[in-house]
């Protein structure tokens, strides 16, 4: 099974679980000299597709490149909770224009709210909300960033539940609580484990890896930081998923057949990816 017609691959990768990357940054400077090389290994890795996230609008051109040179990649526009900055009075509508312009945009964000770094709670709003509100106008997921940040996250969307106007998507590189958790599930939200799944001491990470329903979780590396453990403190890479999948196949006493399986259709409901036998 692959998810899009399949570009120059291993044959050994007829073999492997199909994975999905859901959520990576190799549009970063620290990929520049060897890219070729770390595609080989996320081919190899049978990783079949990946969501590349966007911190701010000045990335989208670099980031449409990278989906022109990888036919497996798709991609979501926004900005990031740390990068308000980057709004300006036409930001919304640069972000629609390219969500218009190329169908392999399949997503608003990474938005959200971080008030571990910031405490600019009133800013990063007025940043949030615009988007949430485009994502629902273009009838998009949104990819979520939310750190330190459960309860006003909680309060936006409940509010836009509450008036139809909460767009799905998915809490990216979970770090939560089990509690918070479910609040998000019940409000339509999928849930991504990032390699902090893998950290010995990520307790509360690994129950929510176990009680997470099989058809709401999504795997990602958020390269290129946190990678995985045995990699823990190296660049991460988008083949590093595996590794992460492993983790959730022990934790939930599954198979990594089962944990791909499960996954990969998860992010292509979400993505509205096209999946296709081989």
């Amino acid at each position: 099974m692959a998810l899009f017609p399949p570009a120059d691959r291993p044959s050994s990768e007829s073999r492997l679980p199909l994975l999905v990357d859901s959520h990576c940054h190799i549009v970063f400077r620290n990929f520049d000299d060897d890219l070729d090389a770390v595609c080989a290994r996320w081919r190899e890795a049978g990783v079949g597709a990946l969501v590349h996230a966007c911190v701010e609008p000045s990335e989208i051109p670099a980031i449409r490149a990278l989906a022109d040179r990888f036919p497996e990649m798709r991609y979501a526009v926004g900005v990031h909770p740390l990068d308000t900055r980057h709004w300006q009075p036409d930001t919304a509508a640069v972000l629609r224009q390219a969500a218009q312009a190329d169908p392999r945009v399949v997503a608003i964000g990474e938005l959200g709210l971080d008030l571990f770094r910031e405490h600019n709670l009133e800013e990063q709003l007025q940043v949030l909300q615009p988007q949430l509100d485009l994502a629902v106008e273009l009838d998009l997921p949104v990819i979520v960033h939310c750190r330190d940040a459960a309860e006003p996250m909680l309060l936006e969307l409940r509010s836009r539940h509450a008036d139809g106007l909460c767009p799905r998507g998915v809490m990216h590189c979970w770090g939560g609580t089990p509690a918070e958790m479910e609040a998000f599930l019940e409000l339509g939200m999928h849930i991504s484990f990032s390699g902090t799944v893998t950290f010995p001491k990520a307790e509360a990470t690994h129950t929510c890896a176990r009680e997470v329903p099989a058809d709401r979780y999504l795997v990602e590396t958020d390269c290129p930081f946190l990678a995985p453990v045995p990699r823990r403190g190296k660049r991460n890479e988008p083949a590093y998923v595996a590794s992460v999948a492993e983790r959730m196949a022990e934790l939930r006493g599954e198979s990594i057949e089962q944990v791909a399986l499960a996954s990969s259709a998860n992010a292509a409901r979400l993505f509205r990816l096209t999946l296709h036998t081989v």
